[in-house]
């Protein structure tokens, strides 16, 4: 049990009340014996109940109508009813009303044990789902997207406007910037915070998955398909859906997303029925979707029905003033309790370089400066990677050799530093490079390197 458990036993019948609650005392519980449920009321708010165990009939005050009363007073405190043969249907009446179970009498010490363990674990499972959304909330204040307050201020106060509303957004920025956390944010910060939220990276999926991924199958509509399966909108439905990526989004899926907004409605592969549904939606690109529009590769019209509310997030490399706080909140992450001195010409460095990968770029190398540092309790230049430090040190110069011998060299280069980068996981590579996970692999064939 987390805490004891603090049970009150109303019943007008002396020695079954005081039976009942000598078995709960041997049982560990804190138990308090109420002659009526009028003396109960009086009681509840001094003793505080996780539990009532009540008769149904007593004088002055039913058992029915004591449970209708504490529920009104705390609807999380469990009431279990007590009841003869002859008002079983009377008892199941109440747990329409809010009680947990009842019991028939003449009923076993064991009963009334196996039900209160039965409510000790449900009771349990809602304690920790409270402090979990409680955590999850704190996780994703404002103040959890990391800089400087006045390069922040512009940004939190546009979360601050649309984070309640159910207006679509659309977060614009490089890999790395921190278009996830802020998705997360969002969703935390509004009425929908304790309703699903779930995630689909756009890059990740295949082409061939992708629309039963989203909206759904319903058996026998392809094969292998055996058995009926929810989509993200379905799984989504009444909270948050975040489309990450959304410019992966193949062309023709675009029609079936902007109908979904539209219209409020999905339609399951191999289905033609259609099923209603309440998601406030958000999305996140790292390229230029009015540029994508121009170039025909993304529907003008789902382009304007998801550009409502845009975010836009700016690169590390125009962040300069926050790139030491950052660097340090990373550093004190990674060494948890161990203090880390860091040379001033660290930050000049750090300053200089370009970040392509921005802040997760930053978070990475932070975590590999305190591990190279951690004989030392002093961050210094001699921890920061060459290739921060000289970034074009490994570059072939040599005139003699063709712009695409360079060019394939630099390319080369680049990906193995992504892959190194990322402990050789390829999805978080091509999302460091700002590539599809599948150009990225046909580039790695080219140059030998799967």
């Amino acid at each position: 049990m987390l805490k004891e458990k603090r049970i009150m036993v109303v019943d007008d019948e002396r020695i079954l009340r005081i039976t009942i609650a000598d078995d709960l005392r041997d049982a560990g519980y804190k138990v308090l014996e109420c002659a009526s449920a009028m003396a109960a009321l009086v009681s509840l708010k001094e003793f505080e109940p996780d539990i009532v165990i009540t008769d149904i009939k007593m004088p002055e005050m039913t058992g029915i109508e004591l449970l209708d009363k504490i529920k009104l007073v705390n609807p999380e405190i469990a009431v279990i009813i007590m009841t003869a043969h002859a008002s079983i249907e009377t008892a199941v009446k109440t747990m329409k009303m809010g009680a947990y179970d009842y019991l028939v009498k003449p009923f076993l010490k064991d009963e009334i044990l196996f039900l209160i363990e039965r409510i000790d674990e449900l009771q349990s499972v809602k304690l920790e789902n409270k402090i979990l959304r409680t955590t999850l909330v704190s996780k994703y204040d404002y103040s959890t997207y990391i800089g400087e307050i006045e390069t922040n201020k512009e940004l939190f106060n546009l979360i601050n406007l649309v984070a309640d509303t159910d207006s679509t957004v659309l977060i614009i920025g490089e890999t790395g910037t921190g278009k996830e956390h802020i998705t997360n944010i969002i969703h935390y910060n509004s009425y929908r915070k304790t309703k699903p939220f779930i995630k689909v990276s756009c890059a990740i999926l295949s082409r061939e998955i992708f629309e039963s991924e989203l909206f759904g199958h319903v058996k026998g509509a392809f094969t292998g398909a055996d058995q009926d399966k929810k989509g993200r909108f379905e799984l989504a439905d009444g909270g948050t859906l975040y489309l990450d990526d959304i410019d992966d989004l193949p062309i023709d899926l675009q029609v079936k997303l902007l109908r979904v907004l539209q219209e409020g409605e999905i339609e399951k592969v191999g289905s033609a029925l259609t099923q209603k549904i309440n998601i406030r939606l958000i999305a996140s690109t790292k390229k230029n979707l009015r540029q994508m529009v121009e170039d025909g590769k993304f529907r003008e019209d789902l382009f304007y029905r998801l550009n409502i509310f845009p975010i836009k997030l700016l690169p590390l490399r125009d962040r300069k003033n926050d790139i030491k706080t950052i660097f340090e909140f990373y550093v004190n992450k990674y060494s948890l309790t161990k203090k880390m001195e860091i040379k001033p010409d660290v930050f000049k460095i750090l300053e200089n370089h370009q970040w392509p990968g921005n802040i997760r770029e930053l978070k990475n190398i932070a975590e590999r400066m305190v591990i190279l540092s951690a004989n030392d309790s002093c961050i210094d230049t001699k921890h920061i990677p060459e290739s921060i430090k000289n970034p074009t040190k490994n570059l072939d110069t040599d005139l003699n050799k063709s712009l695409e011998d360079t060019l394939k060299k630099v390319e080369i280069s680049v990906i193995k530093n992504a892959l190194e980068k990322c402990a050789q996981n390829k999805t978080k590579a091509a999302e460091l490079l700002g590539l599809p996970p599948s150009t990225l692999r046909t580039k790695m064939e080219k140059h030998n390197l799967l």
